[in-house]
């Protein structure tokens, strides 16, 4: 089988790379696409060497734009690498215009298409992420969900053939991670004594809902203000951008640092008290880091996080996060969710193979 992943942000790379291995393992000749989503050396490369990707095959370098003349680009470059390789099925992770490119290439080409974390929802059609894992989920052949809630959500749109519940590939990453990134000595480069000592909140803020409203990104430091307690925030390339261009610096508590590797987020992960974040990904590795997770969205897709008492949604309202960092959630109780046993990525090489023969 000949199969092309296309990816193009840092969370498709931490996704691709347990599945890569495993696909290596079945004996399927990949072909990684980067389109260059995320183009710089502090959210690609590194991610690369630290997973153990394989060099991309094909690097588009697209990146930048509206959200149309990107996926316009990408469309474009992807069909010509199609038409040309002719592969027999295109993989494609998650819900970013990558994952809508390649989905719409391949399906008007009539290759088959394989989504990794299909069946999210939001719910919030203002949300491009939401437009895109709708459009190509319906666009698929063979979908993966986490759980059975995607599976759910598929069905409710009419889509019931080629559906998988395997569990969530960033459980095997974070595994990985977890046990090789040098976890005690990391955690000391990237802290201070005092954080180390009194405990602090991981923060990360970057999407598009949050960056683009000045009014919310106040919301959030203000939230932080208030609580007062310390917080490490990496500080993803558009938030720095927006903050420069407002005039908008962080609170005193929060300490800025640039854009971390996977192995360095994984060490604040273990290291922190509590995690705050508008990320899909972290919400779920702060629920399987046994972190409670205080989530900068008006609604979540990783719904079960919240219904089993380790996730609060807060939005931007200030004066709700203050009050959920003043008392993070923590329940008693943490069931295994999204199937974090380390197996979602040998369980999707296999039905691939058994499914596109």
């Amino acid at each position: 089988m000949k199969l092309f992943t296309v990816i193009g942000v840092r969370p498709q790379f931490i996704k691709a790379a347990p599945v890569s291995r495993a696909l290596r393992e079945h004996g399927v000749e990949e072909h990684l696409i980067h389109t260059g989503q995320h183009h710089d050396a502090e959210m690609s490369s590194i991610f690369f060497e630290e997973l153990g990707i394989r060099e991309p095959a094909h690097h588009l370098g697209i990146h930048g734009g509206t959200h149309g003349a990107m996926t316009g680009a990408m469309l474009e470059g992807l069909e010509r690498l199609m038409l040309a390789e002719k592969p027999d099925a295109v993989m494609v992770y998650g819900d970013t215009n990558s994952t809508m490119a390649g989905a719409l290439a391949a399906a008007k080409l009539h290759i088959s298409v394989v989504h990794v974390e299909a069946g999210l929802r939001s719910f919030n059609r203002r949300m491009p992420e939401e437009l895109n894992r709708i459009c190509t989920d319906h666009l698929s052949d063979l979908l993966f969900c986490s759980s059975g809630e995607g599976v759910t959500n598929l069905k409710n749109e009419g889509i019931t053939r080629g559906v998988h519940v395997a569990g969530d590939v960033m459980a095997d990453s974070l595994q990985q991670a977890m046990t090789g990134s040098q976890g005690t000595e990391r955690l000391e480069k990237l802290t201070t004594s005092e954080e180390r000592a009194e405990g602090f909140a991981l923060m990360t803020a970057h999407r598009a809902e949050n960056t683009d409203d000045p009014e919310r990104l106040a919301g959030l430091f203000e939230g932080l203000h208030r609580w007062g307690g310390r917080a490490v925030f990496p500080v993803h390339a558009r938030t720095r951008n927006v903050m420069a261009k407002l005039g908008m610096s962080l609170p005193e508590n929060v300490r800025g640092i640039p854009p971390l590797g996977y192995f360095d987020m994984a060490a604040l992960l273990e290291g922190c008290t509590m995690v705050a974040t508008d990320s899909g990904g972290l919400q779920k590795e702060a629920y399987w880091a046994h972190r409670p997770c205080i989530i900068l969205r008006d609604e979540t897709e990783w719904v079960e996080i919240v219904q089993n008492g380790w996730g609060l949604i807060c939005g931007a309202d200030a004066a709700k996060i203050e009050a959920a960092l003043r008392n993070p959630p923590r329940s008693a109780t943490h069931p295994q969710l999204y199937g974090g046993d380390g197996g979602a990525s040998s369980r999707i090489a296999g039905i691939l193979l058994s499914s596109l023969k």
